[in-house]
């Protein structure tokens, strides 16, 4: 029994702990080097954006939360968007904690049960073909 008590302890003491380390390669350690710019590297969507934020847009696809201004049945709150269809949640009372969650379709106009009104607002989204340069 003590045999095998010391065996067991041997080939644990032996053995070598299993641990995770960074190796680099290079010998100066990344002092100096840069990774090339993004945009270079990024396609389709991410290139968009990108491009975008170059631009001064930082809200390219509208996803950014709104605070309704006058939200009347004569001149509602318009919502941009880059299809013809929109699902858009009206948070009714500022105290509220629920959505009224509702879709927006163009030229028809959408009333909450609270008494705003949205509208939709169609933007030209970024062509899908031209995305893949």
């Amino acid at each position: 029994m003590a045999n095998l008590i010391a065996r067991s302890a041997l080939s644990l003491a032996g053995r070598r702990s299993f641990s995770v380390s960074c190796v680099t390669s290079s010998k100066d350690k990344g002092k100096g080097t840069k990774m090339s710019d993004p945009t270079f590297h990024a396609t389709g969507l991410e290139k968009y954006e990108l491009l975008a934020a170059e631009a001064g847009n930082d809200d390219p696809f509208f996803l950014r939360a709104k605070k309704i201004t006058k939200g009347s049945k004569e001149e509602p709150h318009v919502v941009d968007a880059l299809d013809e269809f929109r699902m858009v949640g009206c948070v009714c009372n500022e105290h509220d904690t629920n959505i009224k969650w509702m879709w927006l379709f163009e030229n028809k106009p959408k009333g909450c049960r609270c008494g705003y009104w949205f509208k939709l607002k169609r933007h030209a989204g970024p062509d899908r073909y031209e995305m893949a340069n």
